[in-house]
């Protein structure tokens, strides 16, 4: 479900999608959205063409994360919604932000959605709003920008930071000041990432390579048969943009639940 959205053109046309379909469902319960008006909106906001968008929601009619309104009448123009599963999903990916935020300060955002779930569709769309607007989200740095352009780049970065790994009584910290400046991975194969990810093993090669040559990444030993490391640089990259997402994120359930969020937010993100 989440390799679709896993570049940074189709999860910002599918969070601008979402709100117009939120924001429709408040002002016309089960009025749904057209193909057309998504054309419209990924335009509007420098995303991609109106051929692109319409390829888009073909493609998620066609494996089900969206669905055309069964009580739409007109062949030509028919509106569709999220799948339940989507939506669903959709409510997990918030409230494993939300929980995250919780951890940093204290507060008690992801309880507060779970006991109102049907706020979801008054947060996401200031969610969307805010990454939209967000130079730091349209624009990213360096290593982050060379693989949020490239399918399933999004979940490549994903996968490489969850596999950072310590060893006994090593931290982060440490290894930089020791001046290494990186992490190693369990990643040893590019061929055994590309499975696992069901990536083409040549595409992915190609952007590790691109991203070896700017020094993000590295490999221990014999390259593609030892451990591979990610720079500091790389982490802090992919830190500053988690901590953007997680601004935006707060700042919109924050618009939507009072006394829901703990002191000191701000600095904890900033640190």
């Amino acid at each position: 479900m989440a390799s679709p959205f896993a570049t940074q053109q189709r999860w910002l046309m599918s969070q601008a999608a979402l709100a117009q379909y939120f924001r429709n469902e408040t002002s016309e319960p089960g009025s749904g959205l057209l193909a057309e008006r998504v054309g419209e909106l990924v335009v509007r906001h420098d995303l991609a063409s109106r051929n692109t968008a319409a390829a888009f929601v073909n493609e998620m009619l066609k494996y089900d994360i969206l669905r055309h309104i069964a009580c739409s009448q007109h062949k030509r123009r028919r509106p569709f919604e999220p799948s339940p599963s989507t939506l669903a999903l959709l409510l997990q990916w918030l409230a494993i932000h939300l929980t995250t935020l919780d951890a940093l300060d204290g507060g008690q955002r992801s309880a507060a959605l779970s006991a109102q779930p049907a706020l979801l569709g008054a947060i996401q769309p200031l969610i969307a709003d805010g990454l939209l607007a967000s130079r730091e989200v349209r624009q990213p740095d360096k290593t982050f920008s060379l693989f949020t352009w490239v399918n399933d780049g999004g979940v490549v970065m994903d996968r490489l930071i969850a596999r950072c790994r310590l060893e006994e009584g090593e931290t982060e910290t440490g290894i930089v000041e020791a001046g290494l400046g990186r992490v190693t991975t369990d990643v040893t194969s590019v061929s055994g990432l590309a499975r696992r990810l069901n990536l083409s093993r040549t595409q992915l090669g190609r952007k590790l390579a691109t991203a070896e040559a700017m020094g993000s990444i590295g490999w221990n030993g014999t390259r593609g048969r030892s451990p591979l490391w990610i720079s500091d640089g790389f982490r802090r990259e992919y830190h500053a943009a988690q901590a953007v997402k997680l601004a935006i994120i707060d700042a919109a359930f924050e618009a939507c639940f009072e006394g829901a969020h703990g002191p000191g937010l701000s600095n904890a993100i900033s640190a």
